[in-house]
């Protein structure tokens, strides 16, 4: 049922909990796991020009970190993964990265902060509603 797990993450403290449950589901279901993170271009609405390019690489360099501590967790496990990161709306690159891939399964966070969730949404909540496979979201106080 489920071959194909898609784990977004970002590197918070949150995301380790959730990488061991997709690595779980992922080593009982002898699946592959795609790991990706995406860079919140919405950040850059608010900077000058002449900071977007050096905000952007560091953005990517914490993306690409995340992307390889949840390879390396998973590898202790024996799990084949795929790696990506993209760029924009967080949301939107993994419902869209979902369906490309042909993923059964997403296994996300759900650890926004109080001020995402009322002004722009938390992203695991758009994911849920859009996401063209089942979501296991993964609480930050489990």
């Amino acid at each position: 049922m489920y071959e194909t797990i898609l784990l977004p993450t970002d590197g918070s403290d949150h995301a380790t909990t959730v990488a061991d449950h997709a690595i779980d589901v992922a080593a009982t279901r002898d699946a592959t796991l795609h790991v990706l993170s995406v860079v919140d271009d919405r950040a850059f609405l608010v900077l000058d020009d002449d900071r977007i390019e050096q905000v952007r690489d560091d953005l990517e360099e914490t993306a690409r970190a995340a992307v390889d501590d949840a390879v390396t967790r998973a590898a202790e496990h024996g799990i084949e993964t795929t790696t990506a990161v993209d760029t924009g709306n967080p949301a939107e690159c993994i419902v869209e990265y979902a369906a490309d891939a042909d993923v059964d399964l997403i296994v996300m966070g759900t650890s926004g902060d109080e001020y995402e969730r009322n002004v722009v949404g938390s992203v695991s909540q758009r994911v849920v509603r859009e996401a063209p496979v089942p979501v296991t979201t993964v609480g930050p106080d489990v």
